[in-house]
């Protein structure tokens, strides 16, 4: 579908009298020639096999694709359509050169990747018009934008290369990547996954979006020029079937996808359990707050800089503004004048402000929203302007008298539309910034330095861009909150996507055999114990308490409370005699654990550091002074020496203490971007986390998770050993001794899968950390995909939680923080 308009704006008739044309002030035809990729694409025959080992492949047999001209609908080559077959070759090879790969020292690494950034930059004008021909973008922005961030990215990584055996020591890398790309911006997706996992070692794997194929085989090219050696980068082109194939490959050891939400949790299902590490970039929905206290004309190119940058296909796009009530009616009065001047024209035309949509199936759709909207009775405008007619042009669109429940407010369009509601006061504009299942990125108009960090801290997502929007660069890390995926790119926070602990083998769990989820999850209201079948173990000197009631409550909000189940099951020592009853706990309980830890959220979160410390030191302390207790139950309950009990206490007493000095040691750090400004990265909490912990070391294992949690200001629900439980419930009495706020950490106790399946399944959790069974976590993987919850799960392996390197560091950070990057600019210059 095209736009509205008969001509095309080459077509006008050119303004001749001086006089008019200073009156008119009308553009003039400025095209960037094709020539040199039509050379190109004739050395090829315009016909492209596949790029594997450093060589072009023709299997026999296989069909072809071809690349059209998003602008004016030019075949441009064909490409060929990978097999299964091909993705087994590309594996082995990738496999093979990593063995060679990863033992190549650093240092040679980052030469490989600056000779990569070097003849990118010889071959920049080749990869810009390639570009814009290719996906439709404007030619000034794939020269301004994608190229100069692709250089940008190996010149970047090269350096972290070069620091990785000294700033990285304990990690290494992850083995074959696969990496699937959008067609949005293929050079700059590319870059952004590439450049990180061949700095740390890795091979790739790439599969190009299907309509966008061509920039990524060029690039193949110049890779192999650069000298960077055979397997190392691969390139697959295929139809979308095949990039789930190369993702589930048994022999891939990391996916990296960036595209739509719904793809996105299909292949988050497809790998669960399997042990890869995945990060996935999504969709969103980002919203753009615009202040009285603004500078209006600078918020309207801002605005316009959000949404109709590359026709509104950005994830990251501006499509939701939110402008303040008492200069709602001027601003919007204020876009449409600077819409009536917006070109939209061809590609390789340097005056054009907007180009082609990808192909006809996203033009469908993004019109599809606008009808949607108009028969909700939302209000459509779209500027009378000049849009050529041949091409998959659409004219920016603005959607007003839209409610928070609209359909083109809460789905992702990709798209140049723009839907835009008002705000009175502060707070209701954090809340309808929220009020999205997304949380990809936002933006912050005002010259009141104040209320635009509070702003940046409200705000749910993962980049805030403060008086600026779609601000990229390589040392600052991007990526999303909630439905928006996980995982960053971009920075060191980009670097640990494609690595792993050195301790840790790669998972490899056999998950042949898995139960259905509801034989798994399903639990049996547990009996009480025969009357004569185990003796009671005496903890005590005092005959008369060994007829004391021992039956342990659930802690949730601070509170001891009965289990909602009414059910309780027996702890027993190895020999069989009872110590105990604990909760049987059921749904009702976690709901109520939840509640009770979001409630607590944001006063946790917020609280001062220091306060956080002292409060964990308080814990530590009070531990300290109940040594010989705790070590007791550890001793009677588990079976271990007196001496292996206290061991384990105490070091529980020293990782406390450890945590408690992270409360105000991983705040962030000013990211170095070449920019007018500061870019900071800010670790936030993840939210509220679900915690199920192994039967090992049930009270190290349960402090190791627990600490690192809480330090960094999330609050959680944590399942206790099952077998081993009643370690966990001493601390409530702890805690409540500690001046530990209500909330901040809920216990529940009961069956483990059982539990962590209502965990993973709760919509108001952010996060599950399962340490089970392989079954237990291919199950808590697949289901946190409905909301993309983070997970870190165990795949069944034990680990050594006495061991400084399995049982806290680095990773344990990684985490529990959620990374923001907020982009504050500085002085007088517009942006």
């Amino acid at each position: 579908m095209s736009g509205s308009a008969t001509a095309t704006p080459s077509a006008a008739k050119p303004a001749t009298d001086i006089n008019e044309i200073f009156a008119k002030m009308s553009y003039g035809p400025a095209p960037e020639s094709q020539a040199a990729v039509n050379k190109w694409l004739q050395d090829h025959g315009r016909k492209f096999g596949l790029f594997i080992g450093n060589q072009w492949v023709h299997p026999e047999g296989r069909s072809y694709m071809k690349s059209v001209a998003p602008a004016t609908l030019e075949v441009l080559a064909e490409t060929m359509q990978a097999t299964r077959e091909d993705v087994d070759v590309t594996v082995v090879a990738a496999r093979t050169a990593f063995n060679t790969w990863s033992t190549t020292p650093g240092s040679t690494r980052a030469r490989i990747l600056y000779s990569i950034a070097r003849h990118l930059q010889k071959h920049f004008k080749l990869l810009s018009v390639l570009e814009a021909l290719d996906n439709g973008k404007p030619f000034v922005e794939s020269m301004n934008a994608d190229v100069k961030l692709l250089v940008r990215h190996f010149y970047y990584y090269a350096g972290w290369a070069q620091l990785c055996e000294t700033e990285m020591a304990e990690y290494a890398p992850l083995g074959v990547i696969a990496q699937v790309i959008p067609w949005n911006f293929p050079l700059m997706m590319l870059a952004w996954k590439i450049a990180p996992a061949l700095a740390m070692g890795n091979t790739v794997i790439l599969k190009p979006a299907s309509a966008t194929r061509l920039s990524a085989l060029l690039f193949a090219e110049i890779v192999a020029e650069a000298g960077v050696p055979p397997g190392v980068i691969n390139i697959l082109t295929g139809p979308g079937s095949i990039g789930g194939y190369l993702c589930a490959h048994p022999d891939v050891d990391k996916v990296a996808f960036t595209g739509s939400t719904e793809i996105g949790q299909g292949l988050r299902k497809s790998i669960s359990g399997s042990g890869k590490k995945i990060s996935l970039e999504l969709g969103g929905k980002s919203p753009v707050l615009v202040f009285d206290s603004a500078d209006l004309d600078a918020a309207v190119e801002g605005v316009i800089q959000a949404i109709f940058f590359n026709q509104g296909q950005v994830c990251c796009a501006g499509s939701r503004l939110l402008v303040q009530e008492s200069v709602y009616t001027k601003f919007i009065e204020m876009l449409k004048f600077r819409l009536g001047k917006h070109r939209v024209t061809v590609s390789l035309d340097k005056c054009t402000d907007m180009g082609a949509i990808v192909d006809a199936e996203q033009l469908r759709t993004v019109q599809s929203y606008i009808d949607i909207a108009r028969e909700e009775g939302c209000t459509v405008w779209q500027p009378e302007i000049v849009v050529p007619t041949s091409g998959y042009f659409l004219p920016p669109t603005i959607i007003t008298n839209v409610q928070p429940v609209s359909r083109c407010v809460q789905e992702e369009i990709f798209g140049p539309v723009l839907c835009c509601m008002s705000f009175r006061v502060p707070s209701e504009a954090y809340a309808l910034a929220n009020n999205t299942k997304f949380g990809l990125a936002s933006s912050v108009w005002s010259e009141n330095i104040n209320l635009a960090l509070e702003a940046a801290h409200a705000i749910k997502s993962g980049v805030v861009w403060v008086n600026s929007h779609n601000i990229f660069d390589a040392a600052a890390g991007f990526g999303g909150y909630g439905e928006s995926g996980f995982g960053r790119e971009g920075g060191k926070e980009g670097l640990f996507e494609y690595v792993r602990p050195s301790w840790q083998k790669r998972p490899r769990p056999d998950i042949s055999k898995i139960r259905d989820v509801r034989e798994w999850s399903a639990a049996t209201p547990a009996l009480p114990p025969a009357p004569t079948s185990s003796p009671i173990a005496s903890t005590s000197t005092s005959p008369a308490s060994d007829h004391v009631d021992r039956t342990w409550k659930i802690h949730i909000g601070g509170k001891q409370r009965r289990s909602d189940s009414n059910h309780y099951y027996t702890v027993k020592t190895p020999k069989g005699a009872i110590l105990g009853q604990v909760p049987d706990c059921n749904r009702k309980d976690i709901r109520d654990a939840v509640e009770a830890a979001n409630l607590a959220q944001n006063s946790w979160a917020n609280s001062a550091p220091f306060l956080k410390s002292q409060i964990m030191y308080y814990i530590a302390e009070n531990m300290q002074c109940r040594r010989e207790e705790f070590a007791s139950r550890l001793s009677t309950m588990t079976g271990v020496s007196m001496e292996e009990a206290l061991h384990e206490v105490d070091l529980s007493i020293d990782r406390m203490f450890y945590w408690a000095s992270y409360t105000d040691k991983n705040g962030g750090i000013v990211q170095e971007t070449p920019w007018k400004g500061f870019t900071i990265q800010v670790n936030e909490p993840v939210g509220t986390i679900g915690i199920v912990c192994p039967n090992n070391n049930p009270l190290l294992s349960f402090i190791s998770l627990i600490a690192p949690a809480i330090a960094r200001g999330n609050t959680i629900i944590v399942v206790p050993s099952s077998q081993f439980p009643l370690c966990a419930l001493d601390m409530y009495q702890i805690f409540d001794t500690s001046d530990l706020p209500p909330g901040v950490i809920n216990i529940v106790t009961g069956v483990a899968d059982h539990l962590a399946k209502v965990l993973v399944d709760h919509q108001n959790l952010r996060a599950v950390w399962y340490f089970g069974s392989a079954e237990g976590s291919y199950h808590v993987e697949y289901l946190a995909a409905s909301n993309m919850k983070r997970t870190w799960v165990s795949y069944g392996q034990v680990r050594d939680w006495s061991d400084r390197h399995q049982g806290s560091g680095h990773e344990f950070l990684h985490h529990a923080c959620e990374v923001k990057n907020i982009w504050l600019p500085v002085g007088e210059t517009a942006f």
